[in-house]
């Protein structure tokens, strides 16, 4: 007889906790004891006085598995909340990548072309590259790599998801 696996569902979690030194550590330290992944991780300060920040998580797995790192989130000592964006409904989610494309002639006009379709912004360019600030949804950015490879792509740097619930309530 075969067992019928759930299948693994994409979530994204924001964690409001004590701006304290150790606490990603503790986070991190729950996401590996239990054998979680965590395919994207920012942290900021989100408060006037420093004391509060704000964790975007996202990892992946079956409905049980992200009930269970909910529930173990929300046992954390200096953690406030823990809202799961893709189950509260719909949201908004970003990230920003750094991308260094080398070429010249007709390369370096394609790039600079596929850029502008894309709304990356040139930050910084000499005869040979380019280092292009793009920013938006995850597969926005996978999709400019996609072309970018093709073109000379030299190096990326992503900075993880932050997200955000629709509307005028907070999350």
């Amino acid at each position: 007889m075969k067992i019928k696996q759930a299948a693994s569902e994409r979530h994204v979690l924001t964690v409001t906790v004590d701006n304290e030194a150790g606490i990603l550590a503790k986070i991190a330290g729950m996401f590996t004891a239990r054998g979680y992944n965590i395919d994207s991780l920012t942290v900021a300060d989100i408060s006037e006085n420093h004391e509060i920040s704000r964790i975007t998580i996202v990892t992946g797995g079956p409905p049980e598995v992200i009930d269970q790192i909910r529930a173990q989130l929300e046992r954390l000592v200096p953690v406030h909340k823990v809202t799961d964006l893709t189950e509260q409904g719909p949201h908004v989610e970003r990230e920003l990548a750094l991308v260094k494309v080398a070429g010249q002639g007709d390369r370096r006009v394609e790039a600079l072309r596929i850029a502008e379709l894309f709304r990356a912004k040139v930050v910084d360019t000499t005869t040979a590259s380019f280092v292009f600030e793009i920013t938006g949804a995850p597969d926005k950015i996978d999709s400019f790599l996609v072309l970018m490879r093709e073109l000379g792509l030299v190096e990326v740097g992503r900075s993880g998801i932050v997200g955000m619930m629709r509307g005028a309530e907070g999350s």
